[in-house]
């Protein structure tokens, strides 16, 4: 069955960006160490993002976050959703309205304006449609830190994948916010050089 993992990068006190986050500052102010682990020759590093791009059958992201990777200093050849490899899974765009162009145009993109629940269902539909491969795929909510928590409050998550970057913020995008209680079971902690990998299944 497919899954829909929320998988996201945070810094030690819960940030995904710090201040100031914007088109031309994704990662807001003191916030591009965040993301020091993707790009790490550390083996346990390179294996849970190698994971992570395989398993993606479909992503879902917020207009912010689209803005910002579509933008002019956005993804390119080298840096993107699997860099080399961007592209495979067709990405879903949770909005109020579509952009009226799109620059990264060679990526499949579909713009859903009726609200999360919908954009989850339209990237589950995508991944049960697309050819058996013989490996799992799944729905991957990768941001930005709103539409995580947001999908997490409305019990629309079955498996959170977070990487704890060494790193204080103090302020920034956070990625919880008020919503019910919500009971987690642990499924692996791994520690590297640069990150602490955490896996729950979320209940």
């Amino acid at each position: 069955m497919t899954r829909v993992v929320a998988d996201i990068t945070i810094s030690l006190d819960g940030f995904v960006t710090g201040p100031d986050a914007g088109p031309e500052n994704g990662l807001g102010t003191g916030g591009r160490p965040l993301h020091t682990w993707a790009f790490s020759d550390d083996p346990g590093d390179q294996r849970f993002l190698q994971q992570g791009m395989e398993r993606s059958g479909a992503v879902v992201m917020g207009r912010h976050l689209f803005d910002v990777v579509d933008g002019p200093g956005g993804w390119n050849d080298e840096v993107g959703y699997g860099a080399g490899e961007v592209g495979r899974p067709p990405f879903v765009v949770v909005t109020s309205e579509p952009p009226a162009s799109v620059r990264l145009s060679e990526l499949d993109w579909t713009f859903v304006t009726t609200g999360l629940a919908d954009a989850i269902a339209v990237a589950r539909d995508r991944v049960e449609a697309a050819p058996a491969t013989g490996r799992e795929r799944d729905v991957v909510l990768m941001g930005g830190g709103a539409l995580i928590g947001s999908a997490l409050a409305a019990g629309l998550v079955d498996e959170l994948s977070l990487h704890i970057a060494p790193l204080l913020l103090g302020a920034g995008t956070p990625i919880f916010v008020a919503g019910p209680p919500r009971a987690l079971v642990q499924r692996a902690a791994v520690v590297t050089s640069t990150a602490t990998h955490l896996t729950y299944d979320v209940l």
